[in-house]
């Protein structure tokens, strides 16, 4: 392990690096400065404003001190931006000191980004300089490759300069096209490698990973900018050849790619590239074996002439391919065979692989966009840097609703209602989301622009209400009567449902054909997105999920029992879960008030389907009295449960979880969605005799979607969840209306504070049974004891206490005390270990514990013991009023002479037993 740096050895550090910044010529501190620009305001966000400033005030001539207000004024991000700008307009000085600043500051705050861009800067020196000026003004080329150059880009910006937007459904207007430049939005890229083992849907995986990436301090947070892509990698140590952009379905892939390519052909990315050329898997699927030269005359024919050359300088290149998880082939990098030839011809998949491989046109570069799930099942080795978009956060969904409404009043309206509803809000981070999600939602206020309850109550719920709605909304603008809306509908199901089963999203004229679907029809235009041109037209879903939820809604239109037990056995058995959102969609459908929405448009639907997955449902419930402590076996679990909160069932709820009633969730992160679910069951199952979500992480905001139905609950564990004072009221809240309640563990959490008192108070009430409260370790001081005080003189009921672990020495200990020898006292288990306790604590515990006829069990182990009350509680053990049979004080260092009081009040009083 290497030795931390001394004081002297960061001073050192800190002059070397200053020597190095030295170096520079103005103009190149100025150009890397731009080039970090991004990266410092997000330092810049995540950093001490105090301990900035003091470092910029010893090294620059920056009034830090005008600084000291303006991120309370102006917010964290417009005061970072600020500060960064005023910096770099102060010169060469101030731009060298914050340099400076913050590579002192790394040792205690090592941002990632941070990290990243001083080791960048450390390792590249003067190449960083020469970087910047090739990505900004590009190589000098012939004249005849510069006039292909010139042609390409021409040819490109034709193709990537537009962003074309779904009109919503119903709507008369036309497909729109926008500037890429005017509608992009930035989306937020991070390092991963989380595609190695998935345990759910990855759109689910990903989204409540986002949410959690919210939670986390801005420090921990690596955002990776889009300049940055083919930049040195301190992990890799290398400047990478190979970069993977990884995404779930909707999350903007493609327009990110589009997006590279227009900034490349205006001459704003890396002009390093002499040629992009960009591919998309669903096209090289229709390609026969071909070579490489072949590939690119293909789709750019007017290079002909000058391939050659252009090929004969690998360094200049870039290949995109987008879409690896729409190839029909696998990428094998585990092959032998190599294509080393640009004229060579083989499969294409072949080719991109020994393009990544560099076996072909040794030093290109290549970028590449999947599906998470498609980077589990090959070699990611060859990838040099591999990236996730995390899509919107949270000030870019409000953003987005607010583009979206265009009215302020609705748009707040319809945010407020999906941020409540933790099922919809989870999936907001995909942009393609976010647009159903909004047209369903304007559907309702255009027609009732009030924030009623009744409109409250119509909104859609559930993932499978939401796409029930939306389909509904397209139905009832279409002229097609019952039966021919059913007969497409059922054409599309059947279509999506091989897709989804077969693991594959774009279909061709063959497919449409082949499952009778009308390409005419303008009814397909508003579920599926055409590609290309004739005869190479091509077919996806407006979003992968759309696609799930005809193929789950085509077993309720047209029912054939073999072939819903096949779909529902196929789906459980995909290693990567995709098939459980389509599931979700079966269980949601088979609600009679859920799929009631698309009656009119729609007819009659099969119930012998819904009876056939509510009995699938009731088959899968023995697995939940199997729960271990396997992390796979609980999110199992968890998707079991989660397709009884889809289908609204609380009949089944009756059933849940067996015949033990128990659910055990210990040691597993549990999502607010995750929770949501949770209180659903736990509503359905009236009472249950356990609930343990030890260490799950759930925090207030999963208290908040539990509490209204933790009153159902006998036995409730929540220790280790970053509870805090302010979740007191509502637990004091379910423990009031809970009859059941007899064990509360709290352990592990913070509790300190007023709202403390609440908790306390509730559990002192008459009609609270509680036997049994565990607040070890729970951030308890002498503040608590007089509440705690109360309980124990008032609750009759309360047979054990744990206050293990706190700081409840002080003042009030006595008050605590006192209450052990109330008459109304029931307390027979009592622990106040490692409490730090001080002799006159000794003293009162001393006095009062005589008196106690119930108290049988008292573990006072880590606590300073000896001393000058030491006696006195050697005295009180021996009256015969005392009851203690087991007194546990390990953890104390008694002389001999206490140790022999010990032994021989063990002989006085036949029973009791002392653990030392």
């Amino acid at each position: 392990m290497a030795r931390p740096k001394s004081r002297s050895q960061d001073h050192g550090g800190i002059q070397e690096f200053h020597q190095q910044l030295a170096e520079y010529k103005m103009y190149e501190l100025r150009l890397i400065y731009k080039y970090f620009r991004d990266d410092l305001i997000c330092i810049v966000e995540s950093l001490s404003t105090q301990r900035l400033l003091t470092e910029l005030r010893s090294r620059t001539r920056l009034k830090a001190e005008n600084y000291a207000t303006m991120k309370e004024d102006l917010g964290v991000t417009k005061y970072s931006k600020r500060l960064v700008q005023d910096i770099f307009e102060e010169g060469r000085e101030a731009v060298i000191g914050f340099w400076q600043s913050l590579y002192a500051l790394h040792k205690d705050h090592p941002h990632p980004n941070l990290t990243g861009i001083l080791k960048e800067l450390i390792h590249t020196g003067h190449t960083l300089v020469q970087q910047i000026l090739l990505d900004k003004y590009g190589h000098q080329l012939s004249p005849e490759l510069k006039e292909s150059q010139k042609e390409h880009k021409q040819h490109l910006l034709k193709k990537t300069q537009n962003l074309v937007e779904n009109k919503p459904p119903g709507s008369t207007q036309e497909v729109q096209h926008f500037y890429i430049s005017e509608r992009f939005v930035k989306l937020i890229v991070v390092s991963t490698d989380h595609f190695r083992q998935r345990s759910q849907n990855e759109l689910v995986e990903t989204g409540e990973k986002h949410e959690r990436y919210l939670k986390k301090p801005r420090d921990e947070l690596k955002h990776l900018y889009f300049n940055r892509l083919f930049h040195w990698c301190h992990e890799a140590q290398c400047v990478p050849c190979s970069v993977m952009v990884s995404g779930v379905p909707g999350i903007g892939k493609t327009t990110l790619m589009q997006k590279f390519v227009y900034d490349w052909v205006t001459g704003k990315l890396y002009q390093r590239f002499a040629f992009v050329f960009f591919f998309k898997f669903r096209e090289l699927n229709r390609l026969d074996k071909v070579s490489l030269e072949t590939m690119i005359l293909q789709q750019y024919p007017y290079l002909q002439r000058q391939l050659g050359n252009i090929l004969g300088d690998p360094a200049k290149l870039l290949f995109i391919f987008d879409g690896l998880d729409e190839s029909t082939r696998q990428m094998d990098f585990s092959s032998n065979k190599v294509c080393s030839n640009s004229k060579q011809v083989e499969d294409p998949i072949m080719i991109v692989g020994c393009l990544l491989k560099q076996s072909l046109l040794k030093g290109c570069s290549v970028l590449m966009t999947s599906r998470p799930t498609n980077l589990a099942t090959i070699n990611t080795d060859v990838f040099q840097r591999i990236t996730e978009i995390m899509g919107f956060f949270l000030w870019e969904r409000q953003t987005y609703f607010e583009n979206f409404f265009k009215n302020k009043i609705i748009s707040e309206k319809a945010f407020h209602y999906v941020q409540e509803n933790e099922t919809l809000y989870t999936f907001c981070y995909i942009p393609s989301y976010c647009w159903i999600i909004c047209t369903v939602l304007a559907s309702y206020y255009k027609v009732q622009p009030t924030n009623t309850d009744q409109l409250v109550l119509i909104l859609p719920k559930t993932v499978t209400q939401l796409f029930v709605t939306f389909i509904a909304n397209i139905l009832s603008n279409h002229s097609l009567d019952k039966n021919g809306a059913r007969e497409l509908m059922t054409s599309i199901g059947w279509m999506a449902e091989h897709g989804v089963m077969n693991h594959f999203i774009v279909f061709d004229e063959r497919d449409l054909g082949s499952f009778k679907v009308d390409s005419a029809s303008q009814l397909l235009s508003s579920f599926m997105m055409e590609s290309d041109q004739p005869p190479n037209v091509t077919f996806t879903f407006l979003h992968l999920t759309l696609q799930e939820f005809f193929a789950a809604l085509v077993h309720y239109l047209d029912y054939c029992p073999e072939k819903l037990q096949k779909s529902l056995a196929k789906s459980q058995s995909f290693k990567d879960c995709r098939g459980e959102v389509f599931v979700r969609f079966l269980c949601g459908l088979s609600d009679v008030s859920t799929k009631a929405v698309l009656k009119p448009y729609l007819g009659q639907f099969s119930s012998q389907s819904s009876e056939q997955v509510i009995k699938w449902l009731q088959s899968r419930l023995p697995e939940l009295d199997h729960l271990n402590s396997n992390t796979w076996d609980k999110r199992k679990a968890l998707n079991l449960l989660t397709y009884f909160f889809e289908s609204k069932n609380k009949a089944l709820g009756l059933e849940i979880p067996g015949s033990k009633r128990k659910l055990d969730f210990t040691g597993f992160h549990l999502s607010p969605l995750d929770c949501t679910v949770l209180s659903f069951i736990l509503e359905s199952c009236r009472k249950t005799e356990e609930l343990n979500l030890s260490r799950c992480l759930i925090a207030n905001e999963g208290l908040e979607r539990l509490a209204p139905n933790l009153h159902t609950v006998v036995d409730l564990r929540l220790c280790n969840n970053d509870l805090t004072d302010s979740s007191c009221p509502l637990l004091a809240s379910a423990v009031k209306s809970n009859k059941f309640l007899r064990t509360l563990d709290l352990s592990g959490n913070q509790l300190e504070g007023p709202h403390f008192c609440d908790l306390v108070t509730t559990l002192s009430s008459p009609t609270c049974r509680i036997e049994e409260l565990k607040l070890c370790n729970a951030g308890l001081t002498d503040k608590s004891t007089s509440s705690l005080s109360l309980l124990i003189s008032e609750n009759n009921f309360l047979k054990k206490l744990d206050l293990s672990d706190n700081k409840v020495e002080g003042p009030h200990f006595s008050e605590l005390m006192r209450a052990l020898s109330s008459t109304d006292c029931s307390i027979e288990d009592m622990h106040v270990k490692c409490n730090i306790l001080q002799e006159m604590d000794v003293y009162h515990l001393a006095t009062n514990i005589r008196h106690n006829q119930s108290l049988r069990k008292l573990d006072l182990s880590g606590n300073k013991l000896v001393g000058s009350y030491f006696n006195d509680l050697i005295t009180a053990l021996s009256c015969p009023t005392c009851k203690i049979e087991e007194l546990m004080i390990y953890f104390n260092t008694f002389s001999e002479k206490e140790r022999k009081s010990l032994k021989d009040l063990e002989g006085r009083r036949p029973g009791l037993k002392i653990f030392v």
